[in-house]
């Protein structure tokens, strides 16, 4: 069981428990951040069970001691899962001025990280680039492509990844030195994330990673961008990265002076005959 996921060991011993240690196994399946967080004995009065118990579940589950399963835990719940998220205490009610209130939080954190020269020269690498890749997986998808569009406007050769029935090796072996990639590295991260890095560092194209605050800085990157994603309820937010996305496009768009207006000139025009607006 050396490499099976921590929450898949719980789940696969539950039917076997007796009672007491079900209703650890229980809690621990509904809330695994609990363990994450707690000690044995906290765990155990959570549970309202006895010490013996846990130290007996924590042996059917195959680890030698409590804190190597908390350890896994740890790193389950580090992985970004939205099950670690929730906790056995009933929360306060919501109300939309708590989600507000974190929102806001969120980005005046992440604008308070970024170094304003380093959006001015994403920008100008973004207008001077041979081509534009932006690639996001899971909720980076939908970021991606927005990002996509709202360059769109002034960058004339960029396109998001990874497309409908396409492989991300098809698109990445375009590649070049002259180009930039946007890439999104948000929880929970696919696995795919370590390959695509490695291949976009092989390249040599220039990496602009956009990542949430549990991503270690990443060397190899030419900008690193570590929004906030802290939440009032189970969901991450993604408001800082919203709000950095903002501040990337329309810096690019004012970067692009002269050439950019008469870009956006050309598409209004072409709007207007086209009736498409």
């Amino acid at each position: 069981m050396t490499d099976r996921p921590f929450l898949s060991r719980v789940r696969k011993i539950l039917p076997d428990l007796h009672p007491a240690e079900r209703k650890l196994g229980e809690l621990v399946c509904n809330f695994p951040g609990e363990l994450a967080s707690y000690s044995a004995s906290e765990l155990a009065d959570l549970a309202e069970v006895s010490n013996a118990t846990v130290s007996r579940f924590i042996r059917r589950l195959g680890y030698k001691s409590y804190e190597e399963a908390r350890r896994h835990a740890r790193l389950e719940k580090d992985s970004g899962s939205r099950l670690y998220l929730g906790t056995v205490k009933v929360p306060a009610p919501h109300a939309p001025q708590a989600y507000a209130e974190t929102d806001m939080r969120n980005i005046q954190r992440t604008i308070e990280a970024i170094d304003e020269a380093d959006i001015d020269r994403l920008a100008e690498a973004l207008l001077s680039a041979r081509k534009v890749w932006v690639i996001g997986f899971r909720v980076g998808a939908p970021l991606a492509h927005y990002l996509q569009w709202q360059l769109l406007q002034v960058v004339e050769s960029i396109v998001a990844l990874p497309g409908a029935g396409q492989t991300m090796g098809e698109n990445l072996a375009g590649l070049h030195p002259d180009d930039v990639v946007v890439l999104f590295g948000l929880r929970r991260r696919v696995t795919l994330m370590e390959p695509v890095l490695a291949a976009i560092e092989g390249s040599g194209a220039q990496l602009a990673f956009i990542t949430d605050e549990s991503m270690p800085t990443h060397a190899p990157a030419t900008w690193h961008f570590r929004c906030a994603t802290e939440s009032s309820g189970p969901l991450f937010s993604h408001v800082g990265v919203m709000a950095l996305l903002n501040l990337v496009a329309n810096r690019t768009i004012d970067t692009a002076g002269e050439a950019g207006r008469a870009r956006l000139a050309a598409i209004e025009a072409l709007n207007d005959r086209l009736g498409e607006l």
